[in-house]
């Protein structure tokens, strides 16, 4: 592992490293991909499956079966349902306590204010296929958004490059999850299918999950036409640890961080004994020197790690001096692991620095809201000289007039005062 001392020149460069994963020749791919999708629909699917994956697919095969979900749930593991039950149980009651109340605001001068919250009516998750096919994607995405209320959820994955089929156990969780449309479809032909829509796969109104640079790209490319979770990168880890911490435990962590492709694992850490252990243990990722447990939260909020797990004494006091995670794991028995699987909160989480501004996938992702105001007559006469005053500041004289068209009597006279609004009102 790469040991860097942390100071101002170190934070530039994990900064700059961050900002140069824009790649022109992928966004070149991907722009083309995704206009031959947008124009030529089911027939574009057809050809970069054959093009990317090496499979030519029937367009009638582009749309999983019953029969292929039958034969998918003979060939699982039949002890997996009972633990899918407990993860469902896990994950939907993390969620169901975070979703927004709809409210209202009723006032006693004639205004009436309100805020409704509704699930979106059709998503699309996306779960990346490779060598290792990620299940738990399938219920970290769909339960979040059957506990929002979301009628129709759309999973899109790549079928196998040998037999065009679809990972056994991720067909079989979407179904038991609910799932009632699943395609064969990967990379950012995918994105591109339910953004734009196609014959066979109608158009969704967002698109969550993780994948490869070239599906990362296509959500960016096409947020604004369906809405999407965020903009993710590969998968990382850091390490607040200090000389309480078992070195053990340290390098299981990062190892495991590692084990995705691109991974990138971080060790923080004041101790120069923890950082000699690991460095002959692990040989991917950067160990970032501290001074202090301090300095530790600084870098750490820098980097804005995807998984922080804080491996020191006191660690629920560290934990509090962080601002930028996607999540935290506080203590040594509570692994980034623990929250891929099972814990219950969605492990789809902001990469790349992005979580200063990002949120980890939630229920409250698929739930969109929506303003209402009412006013009375009297109501708006009370606030007619505001809006005269404003509209006339920004030179917008027709906004003034829509107002004002509210004050005028039968003979075609306007009402110059709340008294004779009321009047007029009577």
């Amino acid at each position: 592992m790469q040991v860097m001392t942390w100071d101002k020149v170190t934070q530039k460069k994990i900064c700059r490293d961050f900002n140069d994963a824009f790649d022109s020749n992928v966004f070149k791919k991907v722009s083309r991909i995704l206009s031959e999708v947008r124009a030529r629909g089911d027939l574009a699917i057809r050809r970069f499956t054959r093009e990317f994956d090496g499979l030519d697919l029937p367009l009638k095969r582009i749309q999983v079966s019953q029969g292929d979900i039958n034969r998918a749930f003979e060939k699982i593991q039949v002890k997996f349902v009972p633990i899918l039950k407990q993860i469902r149980e896990n994950v939907a009651e993390y969620y169901e306590r975070e979703l927004k109340q709809s409210f209202e605001l009723r006032g006693k001068d004639g205004v009436y204010l309100a805020k409704r919250y509704q699930p979106l009516e059709r998503v699309g998750v996306y779960v990346p296929g490779g060598q290792a096919p990620l299940v738990s994607t399938v219920y970290m995405t769909v339960i979040p958004a059957i506990v929002a209320g979301v009628k129709e959820i759309v999973l899109c994955t790549p079928p196998n490059r040998d037999t065009g089929e679809i990972d056994p156990n991720i067909l079989a969780v979407a179904n038991l999850l609910g799932v009632k449309e699943i395609y064969r479809v990967g990379g950012a032909q995918a994105i591109g299918a339910m953004a734009f829509g196609t014959r066979t796969i109608r158009k969704v109104h967002k698109i969550v999950g993780p994948g490869n640079q070239y599906v990362t790209e296509a959500k960016r490319q096409v947020y604004g036409f369906v809405d999407i979770d965020m903009v993710a990168g590969p998968s990382e880890v850091a390490i607040i640890a200090d000389s309480s911490a078992d070195a053990d435990f340290v390098t299981c962590d990062l190892l495991a961080q590692a084990e995705h492709v691109g991974g990138i694992p971080y060790l923080i850490t004041p101790s120069k004994r923890l950082i000699e252990a690991i460095r002959k243990r692990v040989d991917t990722g950067i160990i970032i020197q501290v001074k202090s447990i301090a300095e530790a939260c600084e870098a750490a909020n820098a980097i804005a790690p995807e998984h922080l797990e804080i491996l020191t004494e006191d660690a629920e006091k560290v934990a509090k001096m962080i601002d930028h995670a996607g999540a935290v794991f506080i203590g040594p028995y509570s692994p980034a692991v623990i929250g891929d699987y099972i814990a219950g909160p969605s492990h789809v989480l902001p990469t790349g620095g992005t979580a200063r501004y990002y949120s980890p996938l939630s229920a409250s992702s698929f739930v969109k809201s929506t303003q209402i105001i009412s006013y009375t007559k009297e109501a708006l006469l009370r606030s007619r000289e505001h809006l005269k005053q404003l509209t006339d500041m920004e030179g917008l004289v027709l906004h003034r007039i829509s107002m004002e068209a509210r004050f005028v009597d039968k003979s075609g006279e306007t009402v110059e005062s709340e008294n004779e609004g009321a009047a007029s009102a009577e």
